[in-house]
């Protein structure tokens, strides 16, 4: 039997054991369900552990999976490169390599055989050296022992190396790029608590940079290895057993985090590793050297960045909220956050210190900003060393890994020079830069490098310890530490720090050696930098005395100052001696520009052959040119022998003789080649012809191949550049330029690499406009990497001499210094030209120049000669050409051609401009006829009304309003009409329904039979009325009475939102001239179309003409003739443009009875198109602004205000008061008046009387006498004592404490304290602040409570008496007292006070934030008129008074805001309040405008500042001691310049420290220095054993104004029982007493 098919029988136990696994498995899954359901525990538990696990089961697997990955890839390294990477170099030998990094297998071979080894030797190292220390370090790790040590057989490889040849003499530099993936497994087990884990495999991949210096004349050669990572390299661990929880989403990332943190700061830059190789190095200086140089980055602006914000779900797509992250090593910088676009400018600008060169780069990431979490925007790296080679680089850097997006940084390289040469310059450039970002820190002049390196004999700790010292050192407000040295007085940090310096002269560096509990002062030291700028190098290495320290402490620091400049070779480029000038070629700009006209063929022989032959056809001919090497092709004209073809070409030649002119006629075929038609070619077809008049000419010219005739010639010669900037791998680029004019574009020679290149080539360019193209020159490296660009608008070479720009021009996009040499040089053509109407040339033209003796374009002087040259036979005409050169002939004569006989004004029909204005107001109705039902009839509903209103053909219609028999509409229409009898108006109403609409009533009203306001009874309906105004609106020439109107316009306001017009517009279209062709070469059929608003007219078409004819009127509501705009459109048959003209309308407010009668040049057209229109612009004439009211007699209708803008010609008579009755139509009412109105008398002549009636308006406010006369009341609560406590624990068995908290009542005023936890005695120390009048005689009621979850407990209250400062005990319950402090502020009108009061408010700090007032703003609101329109008044009046407490007038403002029953804005107004301080007496009292409003709405107000006058200070002191802080004194200070006394009020002392258990007998001395007799001594009572005394004590002393400047008070707390003689000073302060200078003049 064959052996495969032996089966070997397998244990009998096995599979039992298998199934006891598996079903334990899945009891182990079940249990925790079951215990969950079983002690009832939530669900959600449940499934949060259910997420963990499968978080951490992906976790794990996924890294599984790269570390097996990485291995099979280790493992397969060559196979897998020869297949993907060089599949057809498969034969590549091993030596070949990249250039700049080197393959170093010998290495990786010689690392894989001793790796056995190595592991070996870390196996040795863990379980002999490292596991004993970590057993002796804690008890709990006694049994911790290495189960596993296998570091695997996957040596570390290095990927490659590359040497920096490039770097200083003395060194080595080398870029080692490693790579490890290993399969490395180490399992740790502490038997104490059964705990297992370990690593299983680990990846670690970056570039470590390993610098051998110094390099020494002995061996080892090399003196130290410094080693470390420029950027943190990739770390990637697999934990085992008890680890496996780091691998929980979360816990991983911070666990991975913390390890390479961890890495970071021992092997990542800044930091070094450093390995002596030698004795006596400075190994500081080598684990830190001073940096390479500074960067300064001014982070500019983005462009083109992606849309990241979408809203409603990505509907709608929106912009980005950008920000950049700027990155250079560890230093970060994140710019401000720019809302809402994808172009942000950004300005801000960042000092970065380069450590290593080459090496470190700028890293850039821009975000979007989002509440949740910011989406990237792309990235961008930037290498230094391509900044220190360029000194300067300014450039846009596209964004990676995105779409779009680029950024623009300039970076300038900053050398660090070690002497103040250049300081002051360095100084005065610093002020000179502006930083416009908040982010961003001013630029620094210097930077301090601080070598920290050991300290000696630093004192003890408490209690005989011994201190583990770290350092703090300070410069200016940023504050850096040191490492901590655990237990010993002679720590050694060898730590460096680095500051930027703004002014060296001014700073100094604060180091303070502290305990690692950063409480206790082991000793302080201050160096001035100025003493660094007066040594040698400026430098200082050496010992330094400790102050506040041991009596032999000292410090040993190597302090180096360098003053940051630029470049030096910065100018190089521009101190070269630079030729100021091209030098072309003498041939340079000879050339001329030949133009050939191809008009037509005659007589062409047809080609096509149909049925075989038997049929002739035509042909399709087309025709090719061919000179100077330029070939020409026109279209096809389809079945056709005499072809019309009218098109133009252009080539530049030299006017040198011999060129041939080859033109050739062809008949297109589909299918075979091309039939030939005939032939022609002549030698010297061109002669120099000219004509000035270049652009009318250009104009007046079409062609069917839609060419445009150039203008001019454009010939450039470039010769060199100079300062270009480097490619960023610091080489020099090769360069060549590009030169662009419209769509044509050359290219230069590539030159050789050099940052100077020359090319002296030449180049020419047809320009159509001068005025409009540009000349764009780009610069690149190879064509592929742009370098810098130059734009050069061709219109400026207009205003040069001879028309020639020969000069150095700077590029953009490049450095500050790169330049470029150039001449242009423009030559306008002069044009020969035939007349239009000559389409057939019997032969092939060429004009000579003694022919023309014109600069008429249309029509010359001289007939046009024919040159006779031998004719095919297919062909007899076909085309013509002339010769443009670019200079003009000396003998050129001109004659003027007869102009066209145009009218100069227009001649209207008399009756234009004659309309008017008839306005109509839709007020109400009354009494309509219910139209809707409801529930089929049974239940009589209401209506929905609307009005049609028709008049002359033209048609209004009302809103809707909804279920209303009464409705109100407010509604205003306008139309333009002539006085005509006979006219009449159409009111019809209708009900609104959903299918159709129900007819209410129709009525027809002749004008005559109108009045001018009343109510019209509907016919042929039960009931109802409307209330209909009619207003007829004249107008005149008069430009003075437009402000009138306007003033009137905004008083008004109506439902429909209607604006009165104030103006009527009149314009006459008479007629237009030399108008330009369509493009088909045709006449145009011209159309006029005229906008203003949203009105627009048309006139007719005319038929095909240039010069169209429409004698035409139209008229225009006008809303403000100061804003709008007349626009008038031309067009052939409404859909090809001719051109356009715009007329601002308050152009014709400046003109002679505001009329424009003239010809106008028209935009978009020829420069000889223009347009003749009359546009007249005539005023609404309005005489008087009538508030009319009225009363219906016939039904008890309440009184309605109505306001009605009228105008009149002549006085008549009304038959009643308060109605207008028309006479005779629309002519009658442009002439009614108003006739016995209560309020308005009507003189006998209408230019008398007065435009406006305007209100007498008082100038200044009168409030009560009592206004502003209250002051400040301040209420300091401090503390309590002795409360009762109202918290029970454990069911009342065991008494607790409270949680105490304050209300404050005073005058309907309530405060608040905040509450404290358990305490009996608390202590708040807040402050509040109300407004009281000083003759209230308010109560303060003060009430303790307990806080609790449900109700409050009471714990007291009191009543607060008069006296300023005291203790009140609490009624109502046992125990308990509260201390609160009063303080009564008044004010007073004193602006010189402010800055004493700002400067106290500065020095007092309470727990509720509170800031004290400095003032209080007295405001009294009195009226405000020509408001807009509201259904009550617009002149209110409200004689209101208010205040304000004022935290710093200085910065605060007062805002008014003014709106119609809180809803609706009518106008607001910001008075800062620093403006008062400028008034006098600190008042501002007069009339204010509004914003918002109309411009005559104005608020009449009285805005009051008083200053605080504070008379007394409470203020807290620490008091000093040698061993540190103990404890605190509370003082109050007042000073009464009257009475010429100070007093001082001592209240109390708090957490005196006593070596004593009986405590201290405290008293306090008071003494005011200097005083050599005693004379000022005080002192207060003794308080016994007590280590919290309260004293409430008062002393006075008689002292002058100029005595207290000099003065200072000397407070010493002392113990009296200390010794027999003399007293213990437990703590003294010191105060001058100047600072009593705020509070003088006392009341």
């Amino acid at each position: 039997m064959h052996s495969l098919d032996i089966e070997t029988p397998k244990p009998q136990g096995v599979d039992a054991v298998s199934v006891l696994w598996t079903f334990g498995k899945c009891l182990g899954a079940l249990l925790p369900v079951y215990l969950a359901g079983y002690y009832r525990v939530s669900t959600s538990l449940l499934v949060f552990g259910l997420m963990v696990y499968t978080g951490w089961k992906h976790s794990r697997e996924a890294k599984e999976a790269r570390l097996r990955s990485a291995i099979h890839h280790n493992d397969n390294e060559q196979q897998y490169t020869d297949m993907k990477m060089f599949k057809s170099k498969k034969d590549l030998p091993a030596w070949v390599n990249f250039p700049d990094v080197e393959k170093v297998e010998w290495l990786n071979k010689i690392l894989q055989q001793v790796w056995p080894f190595v592991g070996q030797y870390l196996e040795k190292l863990l379980v002999e050296t490292i596991a004993p220390s970590i057993r002796a370090s804690s008890t709990h790790l006694q049994t911790l022992t290495f189960t596993k040590v296998d570091f695997g057989d996957k040596a570390m490889k290095v990927v490659g190396v590359k040497a920096h040849t490039e770097n200083e003499r003395g060194q080595v530099l080398l870029d080692v790029y490693i790579s490890y993936v290993g399969n490395v497994e180490i399992n740790v087990e502490v038997k104490r608590y059964f705990c297992k884990a370990g690593v299983k495999g680990i990846q670690l991949h970056g570039m470590m940079r390993v610098i051998l210096e110094p390099l020494i004349g002995d061996v080892p050669i090399v003196g130290a290895v410094t080693m470390f990572f420029i950027r943190r390299p990739k770390l990637d661990i697999n934990w085992t057993g008890l680890t496996n929880l780091l691998d929980i989403p979360g816990l991983n990332v911070m666990s991975d985090t913390m390890i390479m943190d961890a890495i970071a700061s021992h092997l990542v830059l800044p930091n070094r590793l450093t390995v002596p190789l030698v004795a006596d190095l400075h190994i500081a200086q080598l684990r830190s050297p001073l940096p390479r140089g500074v960067v300064r980055i001014h982070l500019l602006e983005a462009d083109d960045l992606p849309a990241k914000d979408n809203y409603i779900k990505g509907v709608i797509a929106g912009l980005s909220d950008p920000y950049a992250l700027c990155r250079v090593g560890p230093q970060i910088f994140t710019s401000h956050v720019v809302d809402n676009t994808v172009c942000p400018k950004w300005g801000e600008m960042y000092e970065v210190i380069v450590h290593e060169v080459p090496g470190q780069e700028l890293e850039v990431e821009v975000y979007d900003k989002d509440p949740d979490q910011d989406d990237f925007l792309g990235r961008a790296k930037i290498d230094l060393s391509i900044v220190k080679k360029s000194t300067v680089v300014d450039e846009w850097f596209t964004l990676k890994e995105t779409k779009s997006g680029r950024v623009h940084f300039r970076l300038e390289w900053l050398v660090l020079l070690p002497n103040t040469e250049k300081l002051e310059q360095v100084l005065q450039r610093n002020k000179s830069l502006t930083v416009s970002s908040k982010t961003s820190d001013p630029p620094s002049a210097a930077i301090l490098a601080v070598y920290l390196d050991k300290a000696e004999a630093l004192p003890m700790k408490k209690g005989n310890k011994e201190p583990s010292p770290m350092v703090q050192l300070s410069v200016q407000d940023i504050t850096r530490e040191s490492r901590t040295c655990w237990t010993t007085i002679n720590p050694e940090w060898e730590d460096a720090f680095t500051f930027f310096i703004p002014d060296p002269r001014k700073q100094s560096i604060d180091i303070q050696v502290k305990d690692n509990d950063r409480i206790q002062t082991l000793g302080s030291l201050s160096i001035p930098l100025s003493r660094l700028l007066s040594s040698p190098h400026l430098s200082l290495d050496q010992w330094f005395q400790l102050d506040k320290s041991g009596p032999a402490s000292r410090i040993y620091i190597n302090t180096v100052l360098r003053v940051k400049t630029e470049a030096a070779n910065l100018a190089a480029g521009l101190s070269k001696i630079r030729p100021q000038q091209t030098s072309p070629d003498p041939s340079f700009a000879t050339e001329g520009v030949l133009r050939i006209h191809l008009l037509e063929g005659q007589n062409l022989v047809p080609k096509d052959n149909m049925m075989g032959g038997m049929v002739k056809g035509k042909s399709d001919p087309y025709v090719k040119i061919n000179i100077g090497g330029e070939t020409f092709e026109s279209r096809v004209i389809n079945r056709n022998l005499n072809p019309t073809w009218n098109e133009i070409y252009e080539v530049v030649l030299t006017t040198l003789p011999g060129q041939e002119l080859h033109v050739e006629i062809f008949d297109k075929d589909m299918d075979m080649k091309d039939d030939f038609m005939g032939r022609y070619c002549h030698t010297d077809p061109v002669t120099c012809v000219n004509v000035p008049k270049v652009f009318q000419f250009q104009s007046r010219q079409s062609y069917h191949n839609k060419a445009v005739p150039s203008m001019a010639l454009l010939f450039v010669f470039v010769e060199r550049a100079d300062g270009l900037p480097l490619k960023k791998s610091g080489k020099e680029p090769k360069v060549g330029a590009e030169l662009v004019v419209g769509g044509t574009s050359h290219k230069t020679t590539v030159c050789d690499r050099t940052i100077s290149p020359q090319w002296d080539e030449a180049f020419y360019f047809l320009v159509h406009d001068p005025r409009e193209e540009l000349l764009i020159v780009k610069l690149s490296h190879s064509w592929t990497l742009p370098i810098g660009s130059l734009v050069v608008p061709i219109r400026e070479l207009l205003s040069e001499p001879d028309l020639v720009l020969d000069q150095w021009l700077s590029l953009d996009g490049a450095s500050p210094d790169s330049q470029i040499l150039l001449r242009a040089e423009l030559k306008i053509v002069l044009i020969h030209t035939y007349p239009q109407t000559h389409t057939r040339l019997t032969n092939f033209s060429v004009i000579p120049p003694c022919l023309l003796r014109s600069s008429s374009v249309d029509t010359p002087s001289a007939p046009v000669p024919s040159l006779p040259f031998p004719e095919p036979e297919e062909a007899k005409r076909v085309t013509a050409t002339e010769m443009v050169p670019g200079k003009v002939p000396e003998k050129l004569t001109e004659e003027p051609s007869p102009p066209e006989t145009l009218p100069t004004h227009t001649n209207p029909d008399p009756s234009f401009g004659s309309e008017g204005v008839l306005r109509i107001h839709l007020l109400e109705a009354q009494n309509l006829i219910a139209k809707d039902n409801l529930m089929g009839g049974l239940k009589k509903g209401k209506s929905d009304p609307y009005v049609n209103i028709n008049i002359g053909g033209v048609k209004f219609k009302s809103h809707v309003i909804k279920e209303n028999l009464n409705p109100i509409w407010n509604e205003m229409y306008e139309t333009v009409m002539t006085p005509q009898a006979g006219q009449e108006v159409q009111v019809e109403l209708y009900d609104k329904d959903m299918d159709k609409d129900d007819f209410l009533v129709s009525e027809h009203y002749l004008m005559c039979d109108l009045c001018l306001f009343q109510w019209y009874t509907l016919s042929d309906v039960k009931s109802g009325r409307v209330h209909l105004v009619l207003e007829w609106v004249p107008t005149v020439s008069e430009p003075d009475r437009l402000d009138q109107v306007l003033q009137l316009q905004s008083l008004q306001s109506y439902q429909n939102k209607a604006v009165p017009s104030t103006a009527l517009l009149f314009v006459y279209m008479d007629r237009a001239h030399s108008l330009p062709f369509k493009k088909s070469g045709k006449e145009p059929k011209a159309g006029a179309e005229l906008v203003l608003g949203k009105t627009t007219y048309r006139t007719k078409v005319c038929d095909r003409t240039n010069s169209p004819q429409w004698d035409e009127a139209f008229y225009f509501l006008v809303r403000d003739p100061r804003e709008e705009i007349l626009i008038v459109k031309l067009s052939s048959a409404w859909d090809q443009a001719i051109g356009s003209l715009v007329v601002p309308i308050r152009e014709l407010l400046s003109k002679p009875d505001l009329v424009l009668d003239q010809w106008l040049s028209l935009d978009g057209a020829s420069p000889d198109s223009q347009i003749l229109l009359r546009a007249e612009l005539k005023v609404r004439h309005t005489l008087i602004l009538a508030h009319i009211s009225y009363q219906c007699e016939e039904q008890n209708v309440p009184y309605k205000r109505l306001t009605l803008v009228t105008t009149w010609d002549m006085l008549c008579t009304l038959p009643a008061p308060g109605s207008l009755i028309l006479k005779s139509g629309i002519e009658d009412i442009a002439r009614a008046t108003v006739f016995s109105l209560p309020s308005v008398s009507v003189p006998e002549k209408a230019e008398a009387m007065p435009d406006v009636v305007l209100e007498t308006r008082p100038p200044h406010t009168t409030p009560n006498p009592s206004f502003g006369t209250e002051g400040v009341i301040r209420i300091h609560l401090l503390e309590a004592k002795d409360l009762v406590a109202m918290d029970k624990l454990m069911g009342g068995l065991k008494k607790g404490k409270s949680d105490p908290y304050v209300k404050i009542n005073i005058g309907g005023v309530k405060f608040k304290s905040h509450v404290i936890k358990e305490n009996l005695n608390p202590t708040w120390n807040e402050m509040y602040e109300t407004v009281l009048t000083p003759q209230a005689r308010e109560e303060i009621q003060v009430e303790l409570y307990d806080k609790d979850m449900d109700s409050d407990d009471f714990l007291g209250r009191c009543v607060l008496t008069g006296q300023l400062y005291t203790w009140y005990t609490l009624n109502e319950v046992k125990s308990g007292r509260v201390h609160l402090i009063l303080e009564w502020v008044p004010t007073v009108s004193q602006p010189d006070r402010l800055d004493q009061v700002l400067q106290l408010q500065s020095l007092q700090s309470y727990q509720n934030k509170a800031v004290p007032s400095a003032a209080l703003l007295f405001v009294y609101m009195d009226r405000a008129h020509s408001l807009p329109v509201c259904d009550r008044t617009h002149s209110p009046q409200w004689d209101e008074a208010f205040y304000f407490l004022v935290r710093d007038p200085k910065e605060e403002m007062l805002i008014v805001k003014l709106s119609s029953a809180w809803d609706q804005a009518m106008g607001s107004l910001v008075v800062p309040i620093r403006e008062l301080l400028s008034e006098p007496d600190l008042v501002l009292d007069q009339w204010l405008h509004l914003d918002g409003a109309s411009p005559d709405s104005q608020i009449l107000l009285r805005a009051e500042l008083k200053v605080r006058h504070t008379h007394e200070c409470i203020l807290y002191w620490t008091l000093p001691c040698a061993a540190g802080n103990c404890g605190q004194v509370k003082l109050s200070l007042s000073y009464a310049s009257k009475e010429k006394k100070l007093t001082i009020a001592v209240h109390a002392c708090r957490d005196l420290e006593s070596s004593s258990k009986d405590g201290l007998d405290t008293y306090i001395s008071l003494m005011l220095l200097p005083d050599k007799t005693k004379a000022t001594k005080r002192k207060t009572s003794v308080k016994k054993r007590d280590l919290n005394p309260e004293y409430n004590e008062r002393f006075e002393f008689d002292l002058s104004v100029e005595e207290a400047r000099c003065r200072r008070l000397s407070v010493s707390v002392k113990n009296s029982s200390a010794s027999f003689r003399s007293s213990e000073i437990i703590g003294q302060v010191s105060l001058g007493l100047d600072y009593c200078i705020f509070f003088m003049e006392a009341e």
